[in-house]
């Protein structure tokens, strides 16, 4: 197993490093967090321990960075002083642990002990759960061997055994719902009922009735009274889909419903109780959301106990084969058709595209291919979508022409075609503002966070968010 250990002083490193044969490791000292996150990247580390403050930079700030590697390590942060601010965004950032202690120089060998012990038991039962998990969740369609997706068969994996809220996020298509479901399937719920809320589509008028059922004679037309689905998720899940599209009225009612399990029926005078464990998936970015005052920053955090995040289909092309296969077997099996055989071209094709649709539209494609195939034992790439053929077709066009190109040559359409959109142009000159605003703030507090947060109106969790996303720390 690889251990990378982020420290400036190598005299501390020097017990750490004569441990290595000792606790069969191989451990690389690195003095910059991002050599480190490369080297985690490359060639992958289960244990990562690091100095709270790394180059001038809080460390906290790099875990995420470190746990979507492909062996997400368990992190130690270790300081003399602490602060409790980076304290609190590490181990709520998903750190092993946070240590102060005068006596690193004493105390570090232990820590990487225990560490490495913690590491290794977990893993032995990890990688038996995830096997078991990956067998179930082929009957979802959530197949594929690409570092990216294991490491969300591992979020699931962990997290299924528990009662703790879940927020799934990607892109459409990349299967939310699809690991919602899987969730529920493999917790100890999984003989109640998965509720599934699509927040996108509750009518403005109907929607606490339908969420918390209502009383008879409440409104007009409720001639008896209606459980909601709230109740129907009582023993069970309860999914909430696109949950950034949840009116804002009523993410403040919800949001106590979560907290108190309790909730009351429209034009009812009594409270009912519903014990159900939440799941809730969006495509959006809901901390800028929060930012816009569109979406309540407590209701996120009471949602994200855990957050898995779905890669695009485009992040994991080794998974696009395996996939393919899947699919055809799942069509011709339904339809009582002979498996047809995939030629290289098809499966290159498929390789070359982009899919903004992601894995719902490699079913798709794999479906109309089959159909447009007919009698043909063989799919080949002519019988794709007319969009994806051209897709693939333009971009090998347009690199032709940029290949053929003299040095310096100037071309105005193709110019054009590398400019962003308006919105994303805007976008680039609010975060040069941000940033800018956000540095000139720190300079001026001289790193005070407190101060900082009661200046700019923002929360500390955000202003850590926006601080690690410009890469700022609190000594500019």
């Amino acid at each position: 197993m690889k251990a990378i250990i982020i420290e400036e002083n190598f005299e501390l490193v020097k017990p750490l490093q004569k441990m290595a044969d000792l606790l069969d490791l191989e451990i690389r000292q690195f003095s910059d967090l991002e050599y480190a996150l490369r080297f985690s990247e490359e060639k992958g580390a289960g244990i990562v321990l690091m100095r709270d403050i790394v180059a001038g930079r809080p460390s906290c700030f790099a875990i995420e960075d470190f746990r979507n590697t492909s062996r997400m390590p368990d992190i130690l942060i270790y300081t003399e002083t602490g602060d409790p601010e980076h304290a609190e965004y590490a181990l709520e950032g998903g750190a092993w642990d946070y240590v102060v202690d005068n006596a690193l120089a004493e105390k570090l060998p232990d820590m990487l002990r225990r560490l490495v012990r913690y590491r290794r038991n977990n893993e032995q039962g990890e990688e038996a759960r995830r096997q078991e998990v990956q067998q179930q969740l082929q009957h979802h369609g959530i197949v594929g061997s690409s570092a990216a997706l294991q490491n969300c068969l591992s979020m699931v994996a962990k997290v299924g055994q528990s009662d703790a809220s879940v927020l799934i996020t990607g892109e459409t298509g990349t299967g939310k719902e699809l690991f919602a479901s899987a969730i529920h399937d493999i917790s100890p719920r999984h003989r109640n009922s998965l509720t599934i809320i699509d927040c996108a589509a509750l009518p403005s008028t109907l929607v606490e009735s339908i969420l918390f059922g209502h009383a008879k004679g409440s409104f007009t037309g409720a001639d008896r009274s209606r459980k909601g689905l709230v109740k129907q998720a009582d023993g069970g899940t309860l999914f909430l889909d696109e949950i950034g599209e949840m009116p804002l009225e009523i993410q403040k009612k919800f949001l106590r419903v979560l907290q108190e399990q309790k909730y009351l029926p429209v034009g009812s005078s009594s409270a009912e109780k519903s014990d159900f464990r939440v799941i809730a998936a969006t495509n959006k970015n809901l901390e800028a959301m929060v930012g816009e005052g569109m979406f309540r920053e407590d209701l996120l955090f009471r949602l994200k106990t855990f957050q898995l995040e779905l890669p695009p289909l485009r992040t994991r092309r080794a998974d696009i084969a395996e996939l393919t296969y899947h699919f055809r077997n799942i069509y011709c099996r339904r339809n009582k058709l002979k498996r047809k055989k995939l030629a290289t071209d098809y499966l290159m094709l498929l390789n070359q595209y982009h899919w903004p649709g992601n894995v719902r539209e490699l079913f798709q494609a794999v479906e109309y291919s089959i159909t447009e195939a007919k009698d043909s034992t063989i799919l080949e790439a002519a019988h794709l979508p007319v969009n994806i053929r051209l897709s693939v077709t333009k971009q090998k066009l347009q690199k032709n022409t940029t290949e053929q190109k003299e040095p310096g040559q100037k071309n105005l359409p193709d110019q054009i075609s590398f400019m962003p959109t308006m919105k994303e142009d805007r976008e680039r000159a609010i975060q040069n503002q941000e940033k800018h605003y956000l540095k000139r703030l720190l300079q001026l507090s001289e790193g005070n966070i407190k101060q900082c947060c009661e200046t700019a109106g923002l929360s500390r969790s955000r202003l850590y968010d926006l601080m690690k996303k410009y890469n700022l720390s609190q000594k500019v």
